[in-house]
């Protein structure tokens, strides 16, 4: 199970020294010939899309960043065609360049 946090970047604050963690930029996502598209139903829901698919429930927000979908909801909307990446690797190379520790 990959850990979307594991590559955020952490700063503390001035005052009281608390941990944060630093917003995630997303990489954009290219369209590929093996994308595979669904027609949304009641129910769906990203992270079994992402479980389906990646066997990882916590890839779900690729699903969602490829579609441009908002991050709050694992829902997405009922009768939507759903792009779902299929070649995830270069996705999550892309999210550690962009977001590396430092």
């Amino acid at each position: 199970m990959i850990n979307r946090y594991q590559n955020t970047k952490v700063t503390k604050t001035e005052k009281e020294g608390n941990e944060i963690y630093v917003n995630s930029v997303y990489p954009d996502i290219p369209y590929s010939n093996s994308d595979v598209y669904v027609i949304t139903t009641l129910g769906d829901r990203l992270d079994i899309f992402a479980n389906n698919i990646y066997g990882d429930t916590n890839l779900w927000w690729i699903i969602a960043s490829a579609n441009q979908l908002p991050g709050d909801s694992l829902v997405p909307p009922i009768g939507i065609q759903l792009r779902i990446p299929t070649d995830v690797q270069p996705i999550l190379n892309a999210y550690k360049s962009i977001n590396i520790i430092r």
